[in-house]
């Protein structure tokens, strides 16, 4: 078997069970074994009963109670002709439901450990559905890193682990495409030895020196890729003519609002780009809320002024319709005469055709939308200024694709993710950057409180009393769904629960991403209507949502996000002039996780924030949910990973100096997985 083989020469997966994997982008045995787990699950050590007290239980925590059976489990039937199994020891009442065969299982006398979350119920504690094991079998479990596998609808993480195994078992299926040079100067292990401890590590360190090495390879083939390519690439020329920046001055002096210092500053870096003979390629970096749109849109306005074309891809068609309008009114207010555009992939056929249309007659427009930007359907006229918001969500390629819509337009593309300066000059090597580095004066800092669950009916009534001053609140959960792998809070359990709290005159909806884009669209429109006044959801609510009216962001299981992805959730309120206000629910006990939090609570500067993070987080930290997927990595963390960040930076630069076209026999495996992996990036992207 080789690494292009197809998935279905591998035992027990047939046609349907290929279809399911397609789904998820993954065809043949190297796809496969190139998706990662997405956690590592370890059954917690046996405990009896008695090691539960008051100081030590956890409501809804997973554990293993080892425990005597002294009597049979009594078994009833419903009315709808189904089973429940019930059985009570040492005042733990555990259910099964549609199991009969558990009372066989389940003999007087035997001695088992019962797994599952424990909840307390009135005055007594509560196991759904628990696993049952040998006590001997349990022990072997509890020092076993299990995969936990991102899934689709029909394929579980048994199917992905069988096959996974099955295939370790080959022969080396990778060739080490690393030079041996590098891979000895940098300390890394043998790429097949990485993946087999990736899927299945043997320990600690050894799933430690694998992801260190699949990190270090990821960051070392999207450098080499991008360094790569600007060799080849000469500086463009720019074929548009930008003059009269009066029209500019003369918006800005109509703004309701001054400019900040940073953004006046940024202003000026891109003018002089635009004026310039060449192609911009610039990263406009401004924390949450620091008003990067607004710059977006000047610089817009002044490209229709002149008889240009110019485009803003957002990640979301929330955040695209939010831009769209957001243009429309400041077109109104300015009194433009231009036309704005917008084009997303949730659009009708109809309605696509109609903007299909206006951007191919009108080669002055302003143009708002997603991927669909860069469809082959679109024409564009004279499209002059490419712009891409929140930039981690895109591709390099990607990015690339969408300059080349037009006749060498420049680019200007916009982050809010607060990268180190040192970090944002190696990921962004072929780009000058601007910084944004102060909110609006205007904008009253949030306030902010890290506390523990015994807070929440506090923090319940807290948003109750903002609703009816008539702001909005968000509450955060990392899950969409309880999950057996996974321990917090999740959404659609969670907007039970607090509709039932904050009563009927108060309208709670939910958002997650396995949603539909149109009803995910539909949730948020209602939300920026204020026709829902609670939001409960997952992180999808971190880019770009502009809801003034939200004056309370809840993040439960605060604990579990990296502090740039909290922040980014953070930024969702204060984006108006009343008082804000986030509370970080902490679920750990561990003083990590108090330090970490802590941070937050002191400070609502990002890039303060992003530079602890990366003093606070080491290369150990698998569990929980990672940052949000900077620039498409599948496992690397540039915050997490800053130090493999820079020895790859430094080893590419040595390599290409060396070697700048690649031409030694050792490096042509090398060109050849550079070429595959841009390959991948843009396959990932849906390209």
């Amino acid at each position: 078997m080789e690494k292009i083989s197809p998935i279905t020469e591998i035992k027990g997966i047939g046609p349907k069970t290929e279809e399911i994997f397609q789904k998820i982008g993954v065809y043949t045995v190297g796809d496969i074994l190139l998706r990662f787990p997405r956690t590592y699950m370890q059954y917690p050590p046996m405990i009896v009963p008695e090691d539960l007290n008051e100081d030590t239980f956890v409501d809804g925590k997973i554990y293993g109670i080892c425990l005597r059976i002294t009597k049979s489990p009594f078994t009833k039937n419903t009315r709808s002709h189904k089973t429940i199994t019930t059985l009570t020891l040492s005042g733990i009442e555990m259910v099964w439901f549609s199991a009969p065969y558990v009372k066989n299982d389940l003999r007087a006398g035997k001695v088992m450990v019962f797994y599952g979350k424990l909840y307390k119920k009135q005055n007594h504690l509560h196991m759904d559905q628990p696993k049952y094991f040998d006590p001997e079998d349990y022990a072997n479990l509890v020092d076993v890193y299990l995969p936990i596998y991102s899934l689709t609808k029909g394929l579980s993480n048994e199917t992905i682990s069988k096959a996974v195994k099955q295939l370790l078992n080959e022969e080396n299926l990778f060739q080490d495409y690393l030079p041996n040079d590098i891979r000895k100067a940098q300390h890394l292990c043998e790429y097949n030895y990485a993946i087999k401890q990736i899927h299945f590590p043997d320990s600690m360190d050894s799933l430690i020196d694998a992801r260190r090495r699949l990190v270090f390879d990821e960051f070392f083939l999207f450098i080499m890729a991008m360094r790569y390519q600007n060799k080849l690439r000469e500086k463009e020329k720019s074929d548009f003519c930008f003059k009269d920046f009066s029209f500019v001055e003369g918006l800005i002096k109509k703004l309701p609002f001054e400019l900040t210092e940073g953004q006046m500053k940024s202003l000026m870096e891109i003018k002089s780009d635009l004026e310039g003979s060449y192609k911009m390629q610039r990263l406009l970096q401004g924390d949450v809320g620091s008003g990067k749109t607004i710059i977006a849109f000047l610089f817009m306005a002044w490209a229709s002024h002149l008889g240009y074309q110019s485009a803003i891809m957002a990640p979301t068609e929330v955040l695209a319709s939010q831009h769209y309008e957001t243009f429309q009114n400041y077109c109104k207010e300015f009194g433009l005469n231009c036309p704005v555009v917008l084009l997303t992939g949730q659009m009708k056929a109809k309605e696509k055709r109609e903007s299909y249309r206006i951007i191919e007659e009108n080669p002055s427009a302003i143009i708002v939308g997603t991927h669909a930007l860069i469809q082959e359907k679109v024409v564009y006229q004279n499209l002059a200024l490419v712009i891409t918001d929140e930039q981690h969500r895109f591709g390099v390629k990607q990015r690339e694709t969408f300059s080349n819509k037009g006749s060498a337009p420049h680019i200007l593309v916009m982050s809010a993710t607060p990268i180190p300066r040192t970090l944002g000059i190696i990921l962004y090597g072929d780009m000058d950057i601007s910084v944004i580095d102060h909110v609006p004066s205007k904008r009253l800092p949030i306030k902010n409180c890290v506390v523990g669950t015994k807070f929440r009916p506090k923090a319940y009534e807290w948003i109750k009393n903002e609703v009816k001053a008539g702001h909005q609140a968000y509450i955060i959960c990392p899950l969409v769904e309880e999950s057996e792998n996974s321990e917090g809070e999740n959404v659609k359990d969670y907007t039970k629960t607090v509709s039932e709290y904050l009563g009927s005159d108060i309208k709670v909806g939910t958002l997650h991403g396995k949603m539909k884009g149109a009803e995910k669209v539909a949730i948020m429109e209602s939300f920026l209507k204020n026709e829902i006044q609670v939001l409960v959801s997952t992180t999808v609510v971190e880019v770009g949502v502009n809801v003034p009216n939200a004056t309370v962001m809840m993040i439960e299981n605060a604990d579990k996000f990296g502090l740039a992805q909290l922040h980014q959730l953070r930024g969702r309120v204060g984006r108006g002039d009343a008082q804000s206000y986030c509370i970080f629910i902490n679920t750990s006990t561990t003083k990590t996780a108090k330090k970490r939090l802590e941070i937050l609570n002191q400070s609502n500067d990002g890039f303060y924030i992003a530079s602890c993070d990366l003093k606070l987080r080491g290369p150990g930290d698998f569990f929980g949910i990672r940052q949000s997927g900077d620039l498409a990595f599948t496992l690397a963390d540039i915050y997490q990973d800053a130090s493999e960040l820079q020895a790859a930076s430094d080893a590419v630069d040595s390599l290409l100096e060396s070697d700048p076209d690649l031409m030694n026999i050792e490096h042509k495996a090398l060109k050849y997985e550079m070429e595959t992996s841009i390959a991948k990036q843009i396959e990932r992207m849906n390209l």
